[in-house]
């Protein structure tokens, strides 16, 4: 049990290193990583092994499991290298026999990887004898090759060729004596498990990562599919308002299209899913300057930002639905002037984005409706959701006849690293 545990536990402090992961997801190794995987595991085991000599203390040794498993998981130099590690101090303390037969069990994991399907491996089990005798009327029943049965039986058969060396020439190598049939197959059973438990460990570890993989890239999928929503819609609205220009006020609808095309080509030169709070506002003065024509001096444009707030990364073209909600819903209804007034704060390691117009204002409960019927809105709720979670979404409060406030609160996140598309 002693010895299990230690097993379990390098195992599981080795798989905390993101270097060490690395090297598992990936398994056709080139040199450098296969001596990395070899001193990383080699390490501690001598260690463990000059544990036992220098102290006589047993449960640390795990010679021919920790060999073994670094020819099975990293190819048979590898295996030699830790057996090498591993052998020299028994070695040393006159053990004579435990070198070659350590080298010995680093090449015979190493040779079963060559002959063996990786995933083959990486599904051998603590719990394999809860369906050993599947596999093994399987392969008496079929002749067919159970990887399971052969990757059982090889640590089984070093192990019974270390017992036999240990009972024909005690003092050369070391073994724990199966002195009894009940101790001989505790034995057998833990050097086994010894095997099992790092793969099973090491394992859930790359099953997890590629978990958070597939996470990222739906992440990445969602956002490319509301990005490619909102433009088309934002354009579309942008070309209806040009159009209805062009009979009354050409000169108007001409200087509406060189600013569309210069908001496009902006749009089209960035392939980014997040951008500095910066960029998103200057993203949005271009857009205002195109209503700015077709209002006139009826719109009005106020801008309380926060200095600190400039550099945080919020989600691009996330402000310009808002923006274009109020004008469209709020304002152009709205006799005389109308005013759109942009706010950002910071405050409790979250940022605050206020878009507030004059308009006419809805109900409260059209306005809890609005979120999801828009395109625009429903849109910057989606994406807050698939980006931060479930507890961030849109806020809109309205009063009717005074206006309508749309609030993004999101965390703080000043990183230069950008996620582009």
């Amino acid at each position: 049990m002693a010895k299990l545990a230690v097993g379990a536990v390098l195992s599981t402090m080795l798989v905390r290193f993101p270097w060490f992961r690395k090297i598992l997801l990936t398994e056709k190794r080139d040199w450098p990583e296969r001596l990395i995987f070899a001193a990383s595991l080699g390490l501690p085991l001598t260690a463990g092994v000059l544990w036992r000599v220098l102290l006589n203390n047993n449960a640390a040794d795990l010679t021919l499991s920790g060999a073994f498993l670094a020819g099975l998981l990293a190819g048979p130099y590898a295996g030699a290298i830790v057996g090498a590690m591993v052998g020299i101090p028994a070695f040393a303390a006159k053990e004579f026999a435990a070198l070659p037969f350590a080298v010995g069990c680093g090449f015979a994991g190493g040779g079963l990887r060559e002959i063996c399907p990786p995933e083959a491996i990486w599904h051998f089990s603590p719990l394999f004898f809860t369906g050993l005798h599947r596999h093994v009327w399987k392969l008496v029943r079929r002749f067919e090759i159970d990887w399971v049965v052969i990757l059982l039986a090889v640590p089984i058969g070093l192990e019974i060729i270390l017992q036999a060396v240990g009972y024909r020439w005690p003092t050369r190598v070391f073994v724990i004596p199966g002195q009894t049939p009940v101790l001989w197959l505790c034995v057998i059973f833990a050097t086994v498990l010894s095997v099992a438990i790092p793969i099973k460990i090491w394992n859930s570890a790359r099953i997890e990562h590629r978990l958070q993989e597939q996470e990222k890239l739906l992440m990445a999928a969602q956002l490319d599919a509301l990005a490619s929503q909102i433009n088309p819609h934002f354009l579309f609205n942008t070309l209806t308002s040009i159009s209805s220009l062009i009979r009354s006020q050409p000169e108007t609808a001409r200087t509406l299209i060189v600013k569309l095309s210069g908001l496009l080509r902006r749009l089209l030169r960035s392939q980014e899913y997040f951008v500095p709070l910066r960029e998103e506002l200057e993203a949005i003065d271009e857009y205002l300057d195109i209503e700015s024509v077709r209002f006139g001096p009826k719109l009005r444009v106020e801008k309380h930002i926060d200095p600190s707030t400039l550099d945080l990364i919020v989600p691009s073209m996330l402000l310009q639905p808002l923006v274009e909600n109020s004008i469209k819903h709020g304002l152009s209804q709205k006799i005389g002037e109308g005013c759109i007034t942009i706010r950002s704060s910071r405050e409790n390691g979250h940022a605050m984005i206020d878009v507030i117009d004059n308009g006419l204002g809805v109900p409260a409960g059209d306005a809890a409706r609005a979120k999801g019927t828009g395109i625009g809105l429903r849109n910057v709720n989606e994406r807050l959701r698939v980006i931060y979670g479930a507890n961030y979404q849109l806020q809109l409060d309205s009063v009717p006849g005074e206006g309508t406030c749309a609030r993004i609160v999101i965390p703080e996140l000043e990183a230069p690293a950008r996620i582009t598309a």
